[in-house]
């Protein structure tokens, strides 16, 4: 059964970090994309940030130089290093990958993460 568990979310305080991990498991297919989306409150999911096989990573404006994202192909696993959090960081964050073959996409169930003092 395909399925994205993701760890590593939690409370911090603004300036503070946190890492988060996603390992993908019985997907039959090649992953070609990987990344995190996140969704705040009465908000819209946002894609915050992914990284595609070849290694060229992506990220949304108000998290870039503050969030890095990694991959470990041979492992289906993508990890999001998030430094110098915001209470606006503040959200559920989302693992996804995406097939190579026909671009479908997987989810997983999200980790919350709080940025508050």
């Amino acid at each position: 059964q395909a399925q994205l568990v993701e760890s590593g979310g939690g409370l911090v305080q603004p300036g503070g970090s946190l890492g988060l991990s996603c390992t993908a498991s019985g997907i039959p297919f090649s992953i070609e994309a990987m990344g995190w989306y996140r969704q705040a409150p009465g908000k819209q999911r946002e894609l915050v940030a992914s990284i595609a096989g070849d290694g060229v990573s992506n990220y949304v404006d108000s998290v870039q130089g503050r969030f890095t994202i990694s991959r470990a192909n041979a492992k289906n696993t993508v990890n999001l290093q998030m430094n110098s959090l915001k209470p606006e960081d503040t959200a559920v964050y989302y693992c996804y990958a995406q097939l190579e073959i026909n671009g479908f996409v997987y989810w997983g169930r999200g980790t919350q993460v709080t940025v508050s003092s």
